[in-house]
């Protein structure tokens, strides 16, 4: 698959924008699509202003945004996704939905579209298994943020075709990815650790250790992350975090990956990060683009 094929992206929130970005920025016809409209036009409106602040830095010209940019389209149809020769879904860790979201993608899709879930935790194997092309299916998990990160983890399924993993490896070398081979296994590399990893930070906050800033102040000091835990768990979305608990814990019953109390007392408050502009930090925007 060495034709550039346009490549769709179900689902238009934080992940998908930045994958969005990734294949455009690569050369690929992109197709944003969503339920909602007004996400899709937010996704489309915060790739302009990634884009935008490449300019302003001087890694861009405005001239190349406008041809990248000429390259995506937002659509709130799935049926427009059947000219995509690759559909990654970006939405919430919730193997139903995204079991729902892959049978629906399987009606409109002929045979040689290639799907894959950005999932961080759950089995690629088990969502393939609704998809109607098990052998067709792979994991690729983008880092966060996706238009920043280049490793990308990839996954096949226990059905995956050999052909097929090959084909979806090449396309994420293309995007300008750099993509490394794991088992179907809970968590895969960076979650099986990140997630405990954040809900170990969570629990020093709730049991009043150190305050949020402090926590990375000193992660960021003493081990050179260039994020703290706290300023990832608000970027990722504290919602988000409850999810990835609840789906790594469900099938690895690790105490560690157990969601902390203090985080489902956050999202009940609605404190989910910057996309509401308070999480463990405060912000005065909801940007979350750099360039």
């Amino acid at each position: 698959m060495t034709e550039k094929h346009p490549v769709g992206v179900a689902g238009s929130g934080t992940m998908g924008t930045g994958i969005a970005i990734v294949a455009a920025r690569g050369g690929f016809p992109t197709l944003v699509f969503d339920l909602d409209e007004g996400r899709v036009a937010a996704a489309l409106a915060a790739m302009r202003a990634f884009f935008g602040k490449s300019v302003q830095r001087g890694k861009l010209t405005q001239d190349q945004v406008d041809e990248i940019m000429g390259r995506v389209t937002g659509t709130s149809r799935i049926e427009d996704l059947a000219v995509c020769g690759l559909v990654i879904e970006a939405i919430y860790e919730e193997l139903e939905a995204k079991g729902k979201l892959f049978a629906a993608l399987d009606a409109v899709c002929p045979a040689h579209t290639l799907f894959a879930s950005n999932t961080s935790t759950l089995s690629i194997t088990e969502i393939a298994a609704r998809s109607g092309r098990d052998d067709r299916f792979v994991g690729m998990h983008f880092c966060l943020p996706a238009q920043l990160m280049k490793l990308v983890e990839m996954s096949p399924g226990l059905n995956t075709s050999q052909e097929s993993f090959e084909a979806a490896w090449a396309l994420c070398e293309a995007m300008g990815q750099r993509p490394v081979k794991t088992q179907d296994a809970p968590g895969f590399i960076l979650n099986y650790f990140l997630v405990p990893f954040n809900n170990d930070a969570i629990r020093l906050v709730e049991e009043g250790v150190a305050a949020p800033e402090e926590i990375d102040k000193a992660i960021k000091g003493a081990l050179g992350y260039a994020m703290g835990p706290m300023e990832l768990l608000d970027l990722v979305g504290l919602d988000t975090q409850v999810l990835l608990c609840e789906a790594l814990h469900g099938v690895t019953n690790a105490p560690r990956a157990a969601c902390p109390p203090l985080l489902r007392r956050m999202v009940a408050a609605r404190r989910l990060g910057r996309k509401t502009k308070r999480g463990f930090l405060n912000y005065e925007t909801t940007a979350i683009f750099g360039a």
